[in-house]
């Protein structure tokens, strides 16, 4: 597993997407990540072929359930060898495994339960709902590939920005999107008129 932040190829990066936090502050100080704007051409394309699912976008409904993060990266994992680029297996799987994981712990109404529990009450996407009657999914990944790039997203009902803390080394959490900014080549994060949409973009070797 490498980090590809650094990556030399500049077409679809953006400028960094927040300041730097002060290493006085707490480690339990959170700092909201800016919305990403005027976007590359092609990472602006990739992130409308995401949303509106344009060919060749793919999706994969995340249930609320507790297998659903490992679903959801084996579900990206598949893709990555259908499209013939499994070295980015090990990036890929874990920045899904963190988007996932942050998408279901803060999305949606808290009604009590577990979390994420109450994250597919409102079916913010419009998907109708299954032949069982269950309600409708509120969060979905999708995945674009355009070689030799690979653009994720995680789809959920929240419009909260994303918010970055000092990382803690011995916590057991709050580590997320420092994981996902080293091991993507960039990433961000934009509303939609029923939630929003964090990004993280990848590079082939």
């Amino acid at each position: 597993m490498t980090s590809r932040h650094a990556h030399d190829d500049t077409r679809w990066e953006l400028g960094p997407v927040a300041g730097p936090v002060s290493p006085q502050a707490p480690a339990a100080q959170s700092t909201a990540v800016p919305e990403s704007h005027d976007l590359p051409p092609l990472l602006a394309s990739g992130l409308r072929a995401l949303t509106a699912m344009e060919f060749p976008a793919v999706s994969f409904t995340v249930t609320p359930d507790p297998e659903s993060v490992t679903d959801a990266r084996h579900f990206a994992l598949s893709c990555l060898t259908d499209w013939g680029v499994p070295v980015l297996a090990d990036d890929v799987g874990l920045v899904v495994s963190e988007l996932v994981t942050n998408a279901l712990r803060h999305s949606g109404r808290a009604t009590g339960g577990r979390p994420g529990g109450d994250v597919h009450c409102e079916g913010v996407y419009d998907d109708p709902a299954d032949p069982l009657g269950s309600a409708p999914s509120a969060i979905r990944l999708r995945l674009v590939h355009r070689a030799p790039w690979l653009l994720c997203g995680i789809l959920d009902s929240s419009r909260a920005a994303p918010r970055r803390r000092e990382p803690d080394y011995i916590a057991e959490t709050g580590r997320g999107l420092h994981l996902v900014e080293s091991f993507s080549v960039r990433w961000g994060w934009r509303t939609l008129p029923q939630g929003k949409i964090v990004w993280a973009l990848f590079r082939s070797p």
